[in-house]
């Protein structure tokens, strides 16, 4: 393929035909009736749907096809046994999914027999699709580019990378920088140590697609900058590895048994399987909490206007994925004046209405939060989201702070179910990378479990109190 986008086009197409096609041949009366003569099979019921029940059938099966796929999408370099091992493994995560659909009595319900037979035709097939559509590796390795925004940077970085390099992306008014002063490079320069310049940093996303590169090499001269996450969060969207020199590593997550100058970054701690299972878990949440609560949600909004007849709600903005911001709600717990950031005890009469000490002691005051969890700006579990303003207090006082952004926040975590809050930013870090190393979907589920519990605890405690009064 030339283009890495007509390779996208052409990987989904086969996706979509050669399930299509292993569908309609296992549900041929003919074949169904061959097959059921193996001991082994005869115990399934044969009978092809027809009509909208297969209709319904072929699209589940597409769908889940086409979604389990999705990594293999991506135009790199693969040889034949890499492609043939990474596209089966995706056909039993396809087949695995099929099988627990099937297992439900829907109206339609997907006939074992369908995922018995598709599943090894989709073994041969698919995988053969890979293997002739795919990008040859070339003789020289990896495809790897430097990017950074300091052309005496680079030149150190390129040195260190062993690989041949395709070039390197820097901004226009990019700067040598000797003997401690640094010297404008006009227009950037068409080349350094070498290497062709290949654009600016604004090109990243097309040069990751036109170039099928498989590494980024960041050569930053300091990690803070918001361009260094930027390039971050392009090989984040497009699957590209990234590596980093040694003395970054406080701004991001890196293995343990990285050596050397250069060091690989863990731009996504989960596997695609563990994301899917944990965002359609946060969908399932937040759904069904705005629901089961709804009621509740109607009485405190109703209770904090009868209260001061101030606004309902209360928006904040604070930090997530790599740096990007987006905004939170609360239900408002301070006077309107008053509200802000700031951590209040909730003995401060002076800033907390009434409405408000039941809601934070109760925890009901987050609730809306479930929305941001609905629409993928939260998970349910991750470190907790840090008000922007704040986010640059905390990291002059706690050094590796950027890594939280590795993983998206969450309103529950090890660090909340432990009640460590921002003004205790060193211990909430050690937490936060601590759940960072150590999440996994059964992890999620037992904080989340913890914090319920909690939760139910303190609801407890403030019916108790007003029970007593």
């Amino acid at each position: 393929m030339d283009s890495g986008w007509r390779y996208r086009i052409a990987s989904v197409t086969g996706v979509i035909v050669l399930t299509a096609v292993a569908v309609a041949v296992v549900n041929n009366a003919t074949v169904q009736s061959v097959v059921t003569t193996i001991p082994v099979l005869s115990r399934l019921p044969t009978d092809p749907p027809t009509g909208s029940e297969f209709t319904f059938e072929l699209l589940v099966t597409i769908g889940v096809a086409v979604s389990v796929f999705f990594p293999l999408y991506k135009p790199r370099p693969r040889r034949i046994l890499n492609a043939v091992t990474l596209a089966q493994k995706r056909v039993l995560v396809a087949a695995l999914v099929l099988a627990t659909i099937g297992y439900f009595d829907y109206t339609y319900r997907l006939p074992r027999l369908t995922v018995v037979l598709v599943t090894p035709l989709l073994l041969v097939t698919l995988p053969a699709w890979f293997v002739w559509i795919r990008e040859r590796p070339p003789s020289s390795g990896e495809r790897t580019i430097v990017v950074g925004d300091d052309l005496q940077v680079i030149e150190e970085v390129a040195s260190e990378v062993n690989e041949p390099l395709l070039g390197y992306l820097c901004p226009t008014n990019a700067v040598r920088t000797r003997n401690g002063t640094a010297e404008a490079i006009a227009d950037g320069g068409t080349s350094t140590g070498g290497l062709e310049r290949l654009g600016g940093l604004s090109r990243i996303e097309d040069v990751l697609v036109e170039y099928d590169v498989d590494t980024v090499v960041l050569a930053f001269e300091h990690a803070d900058r918001a361009e260094f996450f930027g390039a971050l969060d392009a090989c984040y969207e497009y699957g590209v590895s990234a590596k980093v020199h040694r003395d970054h590593t406080d701004s991001v997550l890196t293995a343990d048994t990285d050596v050397g100058m250069l060091v690989d970054v863990e731009i996504e701690p989960w596997d695609i399987q563990d994301y899917i299972l944990k965002r359609a878990f946060d969908v399932v949440f937040a759904t069904v909490g705005l629901i089961l609560l709804s009621p509740v949600i109607i009485v405190i909004a109703a209770a904090i206007k009868i209260d001061d007849g101030g606004p309902i709600l209360y928006t904040q903005e604070r930090t997530a994925v790599f740096g990007e911001a987006f905004n939170i709600y609360k239900f408002r717990s301070m006077s309107p004046d008053e509200e802000s950031a700031t951590p209040v005890e909730d003995d401060e009469n002076n800033r907390i209405t009434d409405v408000g000490r039941v809601l934070r002691r109760t925890h009901l005051d987050e609730t809306p939060q479930l929305w941001s969890i609905l629409v993928g700006d939260m998970s349910v579990v991750g470190p907790r989201a840090v008000w922007t303003a704040e986010e640059s207090l905390l990291e002059a006082d706690t050094r590796s702070w950027r890594q939280r952004w590795f993983v998206k926040p969450g309103l529950t975590g090890l660090a909340q179910v432990n009640d460590i809050k921002s003004t205790n930013p060193s211990e909430k870090l050690r937490l936060d990378l601590k759940y960072i190393r150590k999440q996994s979907f059964a992890f999620d589920l037992k904080l989340v479990i913890r914090q319920v519990w909690k939760v139910l605890g303190d609801v407890l405690v403030v019916v108790r109190a007003a029970l007593s009064r």
